[in-house]
């Protein structure tokens, strides 16, 4: 019998990164522009979203412009000290009972995915953490969506596509993945309809959509 893998995204997939996380990585990400780059606040949050919506992660365009280093990025940005949240029982429970191998896939620093992980008690809930640290190729970091970085993983994994599960809250990811012959399935509860217009329309490359990781059983 065939065996599904599942790889679950992190923040907004599994907790609700928008109530407190998001926003104290976007101020995070601001100040470390401010005093690396040299730039006005202004400037620093203007060159913070185009990065992201440009290249999906502002990393990678503070790398590719201003030469930061992604270790130094990643420390001093999500060290968040007052980091709190939570997950509900049911959340826990399902996950656990989920038949099958689960994967964490995060475009997140290692560091804080596991310290996430261990808040809501689902560390053991996953064999494997895969963070933005390990989607490296030939010397570049290459975090989702790249389609390389995808397809690099199913290969180290010995998997194929058509085994695999995308649990994501973020559509350009799952685009990507569905190309490549992945399975997709959309994360909802915790999205904004600003984010996306069009919230209640399913794009033709996501397979499902959920609210609650019970509805994956």
């Amino acid at each position: 019998m065939r065996q599904t893998t599942w790889f679950f995204d992190l923040d907004n997939t599994l907790h609700n990164a928008s109530h407190q996380v998001f926003g104290a990585l976007n101020v995070a990400m601001t100040d470390y522009i401010v005093r690396h780059v040299g730039v006005e606040r202004d400037e620093a949050h203007r060159l913070r979203a185009l990065y992201w919506h440009r290249y999906g992660a502002t990393l990678l365009g503070l790398q590719r412009h201003h030469g930061v280093g992604a270790a130094h990025f990643l420390h001093e940005t999500h060290s968040l000290p007052a980091l709190d949240t939570h997950t509900h029982a049911h959340d826990l429970s399902a996950l656990k009972r989920l038949p099958g191998r689960k994967i964490l896939l995060t475009n997140a620093p290692e560091a804080y995915a596991r310290r996430v992980l261990a808040l809501l008690g689902m560390t053991r809930c996953f064999e494997a953490v895969i963070a933005v640290e390990q989607m490296r190729m030939f010397g570049q970091l290459r975090p989702k969506p790249d389609a390389r970085m995808f397809r690099h993983l199913l290969a180290r994994l010995k998997l194929k596509a058509g085994d695999c599960v995308l649990v994501e809250d973020t559509l350009i990811h799952q685009k990507s993945a569905h190309g490549l012959g992945m399975q997709t399935v959309w994360m909802q509860r915790w999205l904004r309809g600003a984010a996306y217009p069009g919230l209640l329309k399913r794009p033709a490359y996501v397979d499902r959509r959920i609210t609650r990781i019970s509805a994956l059983l």
